[in-house]
């Protein structure tokens, strides 16, 4: 892994010839394992990284102005690569109707009232949030009630009351969604989520970015947005740092640690009321916006197989502006995901270079088409990627694989790939003997209960029957990978801190990039289109 020996990028803003594309030459210091980055094509992907994820973009925020910016930025590198415009009439844009719905700081509170008159202000976005609905209630007033893991046995005597319940993202106690059926089904007016701070898979992070929630704007994400908020009616689910559950328990004779403990040990949990109300004051703006997904394609090169598209996608969304870590409020998103946005480009740059140097030889290219997409929304629910399956700008039945390119983290040296869906369709087949040469494991998720396979833009392709495949660097238990990979976890994910500025293994990212090319070209050249396996519980059934 690298060492930082920058701490800021000194960047200046040239022009490639002839395009009007704006790039940025980049001096951040942040280099290879020995100091430099050797691969020309690796440096070419790390300046259009920076550019993307520079303080300009403003973080790329769904339905914003800097979004627009970069969309446009892409739009005009997919034309000047070659490709051609596969988003509507006749552009590289598949504009995307949203719906968004935001909880302001301004008008919003989280008061603690306790039995003996006192008083806690809980601090918003800071130690407390709460799941933004269409029927998020002004006010409300409740006693507070810990039902353990609110479980359907735990939820009993909590009409009126907001249920506590421990967090726990671990297999055996109720999930969240089970827990909501269980607290609502006993009465209760709302449920406070407790953080889990033992889960080191994905660990709680305060602050959080905001509270929003946008939806699409289609029959479909209307349906969904009313189905949710007509299920929660005025109910309201929060989330609670564990020092703040400490707060929460002065004056209850309780003790917060050791019950943090025991549901960290999925061990059994006590039951009890709070001597304390919750007082929650909400305010809320709502406003439609529009964000465009971008799309491209490099047509292919054999007549019987052109009409058959490779997707390879990543998601140019960010956080944008956000509650402030360290002083600094916006969120980059350089790794997630602009950095796989600049290597969808940078492999069409180099597929273009390709085919100049040997545009003598009749068919040359690959035998596919690819298409291009950098998504939209994904931050916000899969969005884009969603809208774009339900509205496909080229023939659904032509989609024959995705390959997806989001929570990658070159931090430590790539011996090991994590490859979702793997075991769901030959691409996972594919995939292992590409990367065998390579020196490359694939190995099947070892952490399910963190549900990655839902939570990228290849599951929208996979609802609709398209084989599709992602990847995680991996790391063995125990080792400085999965140290370095849990860190990032802790102070990058979803924070400003996900910047050019944090320390990155270059010789990892090469690595991983010429698996990326290699296995692209591999399934856009083979013969037959990708399979789903027999036992996939994925597998479309009609």
């Amino acid at each position: 892994m690298a060492a930082q020996t920058s701490a800021s990028i000194a960047a200046q803003t040239a022009v490639s010839s002839g395009s009007g594309v704006a790039r940025l030459g980049a001096q951040s210091g942040i280099y290879g394992r020995d100091g430099e980055i050797h691969n020309a094509d690796t440096l070419a992907w790390w300046h259009t990284t920076e550019f993307l994820s520079s303080d300009a973009m403003e973080g790329r925020d769904t339905g914003s102005a800097a979004y627009e910016r970069a969309a446009k930025y892409v739009a005009a590198r997919f034309k000047e690569a070659g490709l051609q415009p596969a988003g509507e009439n006749g552009t590289y844009f598949q504009q995307v109707p949203m719906h968004e719905i935001r909880v302001t700081p301004d008008g919003t509170s989280f008061t603690l009232v306790r039995d003996d008159g006192t008083v806690h202000e809980l601090k918003f976005l800071q130690e407390i949030d709460l799941r933004v609905t269409a029927t998020l209630p002004k006010r409300l007033e409740a006693p507070l009630a810990f039902r353990g893991y609110c479980s359907k046995a735990e939820a009993t005597k909590l009409t009126g009351k907001i249920a506590v319940c421990f967090g726990t993202r671990r297999a055996g106690p109720p999930n969240g969604r089970q827990q909501l059926v269980a607290v609502r089904a006993a009465g209760a007016v709302g449920m406070i989520a407790v953080d889990d701070l033992t889960f080191t898979m994905e660990p709680p992070r305060w602050p959080d970015a905001y509270a929003r929630s946008v939806t699409l704007q289609t029959s479909r994400g209307k349906m969904l947005g009313n189905v949710l908020s007509n299920n929660m009616g005025a109910f309201v689910t929060m989330r609670l740092s564990a020092p703040a559950f400490a707060t929460m328990l002065d004056g209850s004779g309780r003790d917060a640690a050791e019950i943090l403990a025991l549901g960290g040990a999925s061990k059994p949990l006590p039951s009890f009321d709070l001597p304390a109300r919750l007082r929650v004051k909400t305010h809320t703006v709502q406003r439609d916006i529009s964000s465009p997904n971008v799309l491209a394609v490099l047509p292919g090169s054999d007549p019987k197989l052109r009409s058959e598209y490779v997707v390879i996608a990543a998601h140019l969304d960010g956080y944008g502006y956000g509650t402030p870590v360290q002083g600094d409020k916006i969120y980059n998103g350089a790794l997630d995901d602009a950095a796989y946005v600049a290597l969808i480009i940078q492999f069409a740059e180099d597929q273009q270079a390709a085919m100049k140097k040997h545009e003598d030889r009749p068919g040359v290219g690959l035998k596919r088409s690819v298409l291009f997409c950098a998504f939209t929304g994904e931050e916000k629910g899969l969005l884009g990627s969603t809208y774009f399956t339900e509205h496909p700008t080229v023939p659904k039945a032509g989609l024959v694989a995705d390959i997806n390119l989001d929570q990658l983290r070159p931090l430590f040296p790539l011996h090991i790939l994590t490859a979702l869906a793997v075991d769901d369709t030959t691409l996972g087949a594919t995939a292992k003997a590409v990367a065998a040469p390579m020196k490359i494991a694939i190995r099947a998720d070892r952490e399910p209960e963190r549900h990655m396979l839902q939570r990228a833009d290849h599951w929208p392709f996979m609802q609709i029957g398209v084989p599709s495949i992602g990847f995680i660097f991996g790391y063995d238990p125990g080792t400085d990978a999965e140290k370095r990979y849990r860190q990032w976890y802790t102070t990058q994910y979803h924070r400003p801190q996900d910047d050019v500025t944090q320390p990155i293994d270059f010789d990892a990212a090469t690595k991983f990039d010429a698996f990326f090319y290699a296995l692209t070209r591999t399934v856009a050249n083979a013969p037959v289109r990708p399979e789903w396996l027999a036992t996939s519980p994925y597998k479309p059934r009609n």
